[in-house]
């Protein structure tokens, strides 16, 4: 007779999955590879791919050479912005008022292109317009201690607002062979526009997992307490990535103008959505501190693709944005399931 408490001598070790041996280890191999979030990493690559295949059965013009041509020069203006979007997102935060900086950006474009200014000094306007966007809304999240969603929402209205009074409601037209040729040629059916967007990725990826500043961007989102602990200034984080989304939106502008010919005042909500979608499905959780860069290419990818498949289908635009919410929702799902 035993006292309660004691573990009989011979009693074997209880485990998990008693039914069999095999059954024990590779259930907890499932459950580590679900808790650990890898499977959401890959919902973007394999959506992608499942998409392809799919609207290249249901028409066979999916694939051919000038529609992906078309589609990866619009993914290259999302690509763009989800990579600010994930910084952003990475820090715990949300930038609402992407697109509309992207807008406004273009609008400074055109009004510095129609003085008669130079390309370059378009180019650089946009940018600095987009930087100096993103600057002010981090300043007034990191050091006025704001909730981002309200200053971004804020931001949001005021971007849309300013690109309207600064253009009177009117496009310009942009005419340029620098501008045309980055919309129009490339090598094979990738475009220069989306040779700009994978160096940004690529510029992005390294910038986030191999220097000391991606680290702090991590760790601020991960748990902003315990980064101000150990000597990182969370303030200057988030000044610093909204300032990064903001310069991103200024250079989605600039292939934004290059695509469509015009630098145009109409808000382009659509992309905001899009953005933050791309960003979620690929990976990023939505709580911050942890990230990746490859997935929000793989989600604008997928995200373009719906749109564009759907086109050739046929299919409404009307009930285009119900597809692209529902792809939200499951990404808002994916990420739960994420630490």
């Amino acid at each position: 007779m035993t006292s309660p408490g004691s573990v009989h001598p011979a009693a074997p070790p209880v485990r998990a999955g008693a039914e069999g041996d095999d059954d024990a280890p590779r259930e907890s191999a499932v459950r580590r590879f679900l808790a650990g979030g890898s499977w959401a990493e890959l919902a973007a690559p394999v959506g992608f791919v499942a998409l392809v295949i799919v609207f290249q059965l249901l028409n066979s013009t999916f694939l051919t050479e000038g529609n992906v041509r078309a589609m990866l020069s619009a993914a290259a203006i999302l690509v763009v912005l989800s990579v600010g979007q994930t910084f952003v997102i990475a820090t715990g935060g949300i930038d609402l008022a992407i697109a509309s900086t992207m807008t406004f950006g273009a609008v400074m474009f055109g009004v510095v292109f129609a003085g008669g200014a130079p390309l370059w000094v378009c180019i650089l306007t946009s940018l600095a317009s987009g930087f100096a966007f993103g600057l002010v809304q981090g300043f007034i999240i990191g050091v006025g201690r704001i909730t981002d969603f309200i200053v971004t929402l804020g931001g949001l209205s005021v971007a849309s607002g300013l690109a309207l009074v600064i253009s009177d409601g009117k496009p310009v037209t942009v005419i340029d062979q620098f501008l045309l040729r980055l919309s129009t040629q490339g090598v094979g059916v990738v475009g220069w526009s989306v040779v700009v967007a994978l160096v940004v990725a690529l510029l992005a990826h390294g910038l986030l997992f191999h220097t000391r500043f991606g680290t702090h961007v991590l760790a601020a989102g991960g748990s902003a307490e315990a980064a101000s602990a150990t000597g990182i200034i969370v303030s200057r984080i988030k000044i610093a990535v909204y300032s990064l989304s903001g310069t991103l939106a200024g250079l989605a502008a600039i292939l934004l103008i290059a695509r469509v010919g015009a630098a145009e005042p109409a808000a382009n909500t659509q992309f905001l959505l899009n953005a933050v979608a791309a960003v979620v499905l690929g990976g990023v959780s939505l709580m911050g501190g942890r990230a990746t860069i490859i997935g929000p290419v793989f989600g604008a990818l997928l995200l373009t693709a719906l749109t564009n498949g759907l086109t050739l289908l046929g299919v409404s635009q009307y009930y285009q944005p119900v597809a692209v919410g529902s792809v939200v929702v499951l990404a808002a799902l994916i990420s739960r399931f994420q630490k």
